[in-house]
């Protein structure tokens, strides 16, 4: 944990709060740890060109989504018809005396299980959304901008960015090393693996994953 102390009266410097004890860790001026601070940012940035390839690919996932989605709500359309048909067909069989009333009255009542499952699994493909590749599309946008953000923000607009970003970053008196939140620890690894460069070079499209 570390806490803020004003020096003369002007500077900041911040420094290890002696929680856990006596430490030898040095103070670090204000300016230096916004620096360092920024540079967290810096090291999820995902270049502008791989960002566009990023995109397309979603657009395509969500192309691809939606055409499923109206390929499973017509075969459920289909089914519901089916299941309903039979009910229908059922009843008059019944009034015609085709079937007697117990089995008319059993198999009615599996067809109505069915038909309420139907209705069920088409509720919950209207009310799913595109929620995720929302998400994932507005994550990459902010990992595309962020350090550009953090500049031109004021400390508190900073630190809400940071607290987005990381969930805790250590502080040996040389380095910080900042504990990404999910799923920017994958976009820093990927940054720190020139994968962004190995897009660039590849005319293939990203994969899924």
């Amino acid at each position: 944990m570390m806490t803020a102390e004003t020096k003369k009266q002007k500077y900041t410097y911040y420094r290890c709060t002696g929680s856990k004890g006596r430490c030898e860790l040095p103070y670090i001026r204000e300016e230096e740890l916004a620096e360092r601070l920024g540079q967290v940012l810096q090291d999820i940035h995902i270049p502008d060109d791989v960002l566009r390839q990023l995109q397309t690919s979603l657009t395509e996932k969500q192309q691809n989504s939606q055409t499923e989605k109206k390929a499973q709500q017509e075969k459920l359309q289909q089914r519901l018809s089916s299941v309903r048909s039979r009910i229908d067909q059922a009843y008059t069989d019944k009034l015609d005396g085709k079937i007697s009333e117990e089995f008319w009255q059993r198999k009615t009542a599996e067809w109505q299980f069915e038909e309420q499952q139907i209705l069920l699994a088409m509720q919950g493909l209207r009310d799913a959304g595109p929620d995720s590749l929302l998400s994932a599309r507005r994550t990459l946008e902010l990992a595309n901008k962020a350090y550009f953000l953090y500049v031109t923000q004021n400390p508190a607009e900073k630190a809400q960015l940071l607290k987005m970003v990381a969930s805790n970053c250590r502080f040996d008196g040389v380095t910080l090393y900042p504990t990404y939140r999910k799923p920017f620890d994958v976009i820093f690894e990927r940054a720190k693996s020139k994968e962004w460069r190995a897009l660039r070079d590849s005319n293939s499209r990203p994969s899924d994953s």
